[in-house]
């Protein structure tokens, strides 16, 4: 049955927010407004990723303002300022097709679920969701322009990640949650930890523990790419393997440990990275030939990737093949209840389920362009560090990361802090693009002095006598030939 507080207009009635944390975010906020560009990254990561989206709740006209939005007021208005200023632009670079396809999937989704519902409750809930993503990818792609940025963002992840395990590792020696502490509207389920298997299962600030979990899976190669970027970060990369892998540990779910693996997978195929093209084709042809042998179709497989006991992985595969079954009622513009399908298929935890089945078939093919641009714009980074070993391990170890994430999809769908790393990870990609683009088209200059060359002495031819034409009929032809040699241009298309 799917609970009553999914419904439009459920949530906190009132304003849930401890005093103290409200005034954080306010200095915070002005923090953000008014430093540097560089230092606002880690001063809006922070508390958008460790105060929890769902608990910490301004409520103003009936209208929520979770924590994150609040800091994303002191975002935009910077924005603003530097536009209207000439200090800078939003999209640094211009837009990219990344760019485009993120703004177009949160537009068709947005259009397609009106049509869908037709409620003024639906209208105001995706109101508040478009300004929270509009606003997060925007400010991101806004103080993320260079490597450099992207440096500081994922180390301000790194820290993060530190105190996300911390407080895993106390909720499962101690069985009890620092954040119930704050008594904000989801006080209760912080007071009460989840269990599976008579094991708890940490869930720190998150929505909850596979949220928590995947988010420790996601930026486990972000932290590996600095050390593969410059080896004095061996420590930072050990530290954020460790811390990691404690809250995949903590987080008792199989969805993160899959995630896990198939990033530190990924990294290790770095040797065959000139071989990935028929490595995928094996793969497609593989899951092909599975599918024709097996008597249960090829996504059957998903029930077999428990690796936790008591993980339902079952669910998995049938919120699959029920979304397949029920193509022809989804793929306008999606259905109002899945729940008809069968048992708990109201909660669709995996992300392409999810897209298609509440929003249609165009938004599911612009969620999946927007995962096909990061991989494109990432292979175009490697490529183009031609002779810098470092920096194409640096955009492999991305690579890794959006895999990683791209595994993650399949067992959960990003509905709390979690989607802020996220769209902070689209802008890093596409800083790392944006990098190697303008780099490309300025064209290399020679800085090297050519050695001086002695001028030939000069001739000295002896006097002749003064040349007089003799009168003469004939007519003179002359033909001169000029021409132009164009080199053939060295750039990479």
């Amino acid at each position: 049955m799917q609970p009553k507080n999914l419904a439009f207009g459920g949530g906190a009635a009132q304003s849930a927010v401890n005093p103290f944390v409200l005034l954080i975010v306010l200095i915070l906020g002005v923090l953000i407004l008014t430093k540097p560009r560089d230092k606002a990254i880690s001063l809006f990561l922070f508390p958008a990723m460790l105060i929890p989206m769902i608990d910490q709740v301004l409520v103003l006209g009936g209208v929520h303002f979770p924590m994150i939005r609040v800091l994303l007021l002191f975002g935009i208005a910077r924005m603003i300022r530097a536009k209207a200023t000439g200090e800078s632009v939003i999209f640094t670079g211009g837009m990219t097709r990344l760019d485009k396809t993120v703004i177009l999937f949160m537009l068709v989704t947005f259009v397609n679920g009106l049509l869908l519902w037709r409620d003024t409750g639906y209208l105001v809930k995706e109101l508040g969701e478009i300004y929270t993503v509009f606003g997060t990818y925007f400010l991101m792609r806004y103080l993320i322009r260079d490597n450099d940025d992207s440096e500081k963002a994922i180390r301000a992840l790194f820290y993060i990640a530190v105190i996300v395990a911390a407080i895993m590792t106390y909720e499962q020696a101690t069985g009890r949650n620092p954040y119930a502490l704050l008594g904000g509207a989801k006080a209760d389920f912080y007071g009460a930890l989840l269990v599976r298997e008579d094991r708890l299962r940490a869930v720190a600030g998150f929505g909850h523990a596979l949220l928590a979990g995947t988010f420790g899976a996601i930026v486990m190669p972000l932290f590996v790419s600095l050390w593969l970027k410059d080896k004095k970060n061996l420590k930072l990369a050990a530290t954020g393997l460790i811390a990691c892998a404690i809250i995949v540990w903590a987080s008792a779910s199989s969805t993160p440990m899959l995630a896990y693996a198939g990033g530190l997978m990924a990294l290790c195929m770095w040797p065959l990275r000139e071989l990935m093209r028929p490595i995928r084709w094996g793969i497609v042809i593989t899951l092909v030939t599975l599918h024709m042998v097996m008597k249960s179709p090829v996504w059957q497989l998903i029930d077999r990737m428990s690796i936790v006991g008591g993980s339902s992985g079952y669910h998995r595969y049938q919120l699959v093949d029920q979304c397949i079954r029920h193509f022809s009622d989804w793929w306008l513009y999606g259905v109002k209840d899945t729940g008809a399908w069968g048992w708990d298929m109201w909660d669709t935890a995996n992300q392409y389920v999810s897209i298609a089945d509440s929003t249609g078939l165009l938004p599911f093919i612009l969620f999946i362009a927007i995962l096909t641009y990061g991989f494109k714009y990432v292979v175009a980074a490697r490529k183009a560090a031609v002779g810098n070993k470092n920096m194409q391990l640096y955009y492999w170890a991305l690579g890794c990361a959006l895999f990683a994430n791209a595994i993650g999809f399949f067992g959960i769908s990003y509905w709390d802090q979690t989607m802020v790393v996220w769209y902070t990870f689209l802008a890093i990609i596409g800083a790392a693009y944006l990098t190697v683009s303008a780099t490309a088209s300025v064209p290399a200059v020679s800085t090297a002095t050519a050695p001086a060359q002695t001028p030939a002495p000069a001739l000295i031819s002896p006097p002749r006598p003064a040349y007089v034409p003799k009168a003469s009929t004939a007519t003179s032809y002359g033909r001169m030939i000029t021409g132009r040699f164009s080199p053939r241009s060295t750039t990479t298309k």
